[in-house]
């Protein structure tokens, strides 16, 4: 292997208002265009939009650029997968029929370079959360997609928009670490190497970068997000690292 393998989430492109996206949109093309020459793959680990639905010829307007970079990006050769994170997991076959990228629903689990990883946006999994748990059921049911559907675009759009800028996903997705025993993904992690070993488990949903070792060569990363803190993973073929993009600018 000789070129990184990029892992990003949570840019939440459209939050809160079209002035602060279109400025996070820009910083993360400039972001892109600096991966592009080394980058293999590119995982898009879910909450990349703070909504999206697609209706059968209908897709929310904006982010032409985010687009067109990717889109670059594909044509290039750089594999491109998107998870479905909480706030975009309605994303169908535009973007793969477009720019040929793998939709992720759930987890995958991947190896590379001989190591192994279990990628997952975050969120629905470790203990807790029952609430989130039952609306995510609703959510992904197809019946209740295809009865969305059936809305108007320009009714369906504002509904979702507006429940979609309301919702914080629940106060576990956001604030300052604390240990190791209240960071339900870390906990999550630690019960799948019970029973399968993977070297590193990513997450995104957290909005915290997070760097975790959990013993026996395998550690927990989080992605962190693009609101504050511009933070990624970068492969390099041999180790896995949290790194910041524009920091402190």
């Amino acid at each position: 292997m000789n070129k990184n393998i990029y892992f990003a989430s949570d840019f939440h492109l459209g939050s809160p208002g079209f002035a602060e996206s279109r400025k996070r949109e820009d910083r993360i093309v400039r972001w892109l265009s600096t991966i592009e020459p080394d980058c293999a793959e590119l995982f898009l680990m879910g909450d990349v939009f703070d909504f999206w639905f697609e209706y059968r010829t209908v897709i929310p307007k904006g982010f032409i650029r985010f687009q067109g970079k990717l889109a670059a990006m594909a044509d290039s050769g750089i594999k491109i997968w998107f998870f479905k994170g909480n706030h975009d997991m309605w994303v169908k076959d535009y973007f793969s029929r477009e720019m040929g990228m793998e939709i992720v629903s759930d987890e995958l689990v991947i190896e590379r370079n001989g190591k192994k990883f279990f990628l997952h946006h975050g969120d629905g999994l470790g203990p807790g959360d029952g609430k989130y748990k039952i609306l995510r059921k609703i959510f992904r049911n197809p019946l209740c997609q295809w009865l969305f559907s059936m809305v108007p675009p320009v009714i369906g759009m504002g509904i979702a928009n507006r429940w979609s800028h309301s919702s914080k996903a629940g106060s576990k997705t956001e604030g300052v670490f604390e240990s190791v025993e209240k960071e339900w993904l870390a906990v999550y992690a630690k019960e799948q190497l019970s029973s399968v070993h993977y070297d590193y488990f990513i997450f995104g949903h957290r909005h915290l970068p997070l760097e975790i070792d959990l013993g026996k060569g395998s550690r927990y990363v989080n992605t962190g997000e693009w609101l504050k803190y511009n933070s990624y993973a970068v492969f390099d073929g041999t180790d896995l690292r949290l790194e910041y993009f524009e920091k402190g600018q």
